[in-house]
């Protein structure tokens, strides 16, 4: 059941359980995603930013729309920090149901402006909308966004940038960063933080960043008003590390002797992500 993401989030807010957000770059993972959250009966994002689509291309979208409509469970199809007003619309053409705008980077009112024109874009067309206020950390330059150093949301900005632009969803900055950390960056999201973001705000909030952080942390954010996570380096290292293991036998080289048990690696950490998140059986729901 394809949805655009702003039914799958407000359901979620409610019951006190995350959607993950799933980051993919081939088909092969996609496959895997959708299995393991049909059998896991959890809603599901399926999440692609920019340069992702420019490695699997605008063709690969209507497999991933037709997969997601045929799906046992609710499925939005998520266009992952957008950076332009133009990307947004782009990212509309091409049948994403949910965008994304980060403008994180510019003043708090040139944030506003955009995201406030990619909302009034997307909802005339039953898109969801998800803006970024803060700055995600980044650990390393494959990581898609972020800051070397976080710059926090504010709850009173927060407030005040949720009125003005009209969007669904909030992605904060409360300590997660993109990508792996390193050994010696200790992960911490300011819970204390996230919880006076949470009474301020009456929207959905988004986790960027959530691979490598602690469970017991993770599992706090969802009952603090965060209702989708966004994994992306977690699953792709259990992905190609198992690919590393499989192509060590060199004689290998049809993709079906290959990548199936580089899926079943993946879907054994996403279903680990799935009941962190307090999303598991939650599709009944919708």
């Amino acid at each position: 059941m394809l949805v655009n993401g702003v039914k799958l989030l407000q359901v979620a807010r409610e019951n006190q359980f995350a959607v993950p957000a799933f980051n993919i770059s081939d088909h092969a993972m996609a496959k895997g995603i959708f299995e393991i959250c049909e059998e896991t009966e959890s809603p599901l994002i399926v999440a692609i930013h920019p340069d992702e689509v420019s490695h699997v291309g605008a063709d690969f979208l209507p497999a991933v729309l037709s997969r997601a409509l045929r799906s046992t469970v609710p499925v939005a199809v998520h266009w992952d920090h957008g950076a332009t007003y133009e990307e947004a619309l782009r990212a509309i053409q091409l049948g994403f149901t949910s965008v994304m705008i980060d403008a994180s980077l510019k003043p708090f009112d040139d944030n506003v402006a955009v995201s406030k024109q990619v909302a009034h874009a997307a909802h005339a067309v039953d898109v969801s909308v998800e803006a970024e206020l803060g700055t995600i950390g980044k650990t390393d330059d494959e990581a898609e966004a972020g800051t070397d150093s976080i710059v926090y949301t504010d709850p009173d900005d927060a407030v005040r940038f949720v009125g003005l632009t009209g969007i669904d969803s909030l992605a904060v900055a409360v300590g997660t960063c993109h990508g792996l950390y390193p050994d010696w960056m200790k992960p911490e999201i300011k819970l204390d933080l996230l919880e006076r973001i949470e009474a301020a705000v009456a929207i959905p909030l988004v986790l960027h960043g959530g691979s490598g952080n602690p469970d017991e942390e993770i599992a706090k954010s969802v009952m603090h008003g965060v209702a989708k996570i966004n994994i992306s380096s977690d699953i792709k290292v259990a992905y190609h590390d198992k690919m590393r293991e499989v192509l060590a036998d060199t004689k290998l080289r049809e993709p079906n002797s290959i990548q199936p048990p580089c899926i079943e690696a993946m879907k054994v950490t996403a279903a680990h992500k799935i009941e962190l998140f307090n999303a598991s059986g939650q599709a009944a729901l919708y």
